[in-house]
C-alpha cells in the first residue's frame, strides 16, 4: 500500500528527447532536399549584402561547363526551359529562381537562360556564386 501513495519528484525526459531527435531528423532531411540541381564549379563572388530568399519552393536552373541546361536536375533545351518556367509561374507566381552557372560556362548560354527566366515573368531571380576567399 505504501508504494501506491509515493509521490513522483522527477520528470521522465525520454519522450521529450525522442521528440527532439525526430524533429532534428526531419530538419536534416528537409534542408538537404531544399536545393535541387547538379554539382557545378561556381564562380567566386564578393561579399553578399542580400537577404536570403524566403517563400515558395526555390527552382534551380543549372548551366554546366558544356552548356547543358538543367531545371531542377532535369535536362532541358532553352525552348523547353521557357515553357516549363511559364508552367511554374502559373502554379507558383512568387517562386524564386536561382541560376547556377559553371565558372567555365559561355556567358551567352547564361544570358539565354536569364532571358528565358525574365520572359516567363519571374522577378525573384538569384545568381549562385561561391563565397570569396579571404
Amino acid at each position: 500500500m505504501d508504494a501506491d501513495n509515493k509521490s513522483y519528484d522527477d520528470i521522465n525526459v525520454t519522450p521529450m528527447v525522442d521528440l527532439y531527435l525526430v524533429l532534428l531528423l526531419i530538419f536534416i532531411i528537409m534542408t538537404t532536399a531544399g536545393v535541387q540541381g547538379v554539382k557545378v564549379n561556381l564562380p567566386r563572388g564578393g561579399p553578399s549584402t542580400s537577404k536570403p530568399i524566403e517563400g515558395p519552393k526555390m527552382q534551380a536552373v543549372t548551366v554546366d561547363n558544356a552548356g547543358n541546361i538543367k531545371l531542377n536536375a532535369t535536362a532541358v533545351t532553352i525552348d523547353e526551359l521557357s515553357s516549363k518556367l511559364e508552367a511554374i509561374k502559373a502554379s507558383m507566381p512568387e517562386a524564386p529562381i536561382v541560376v547556377r552557372g559553371d565558372s567555365g560556362t559561355q556567358y551567352q548560354v547564361v544570358m539565354d537562360v536569364l532571358t528565358a527566366v525574365g520572359r516567363a515573368g519571374f522577378s525573384n531571380i538569384g545568381l549562385a556564386t561561391q563565397a570569396a576567399k579571404k
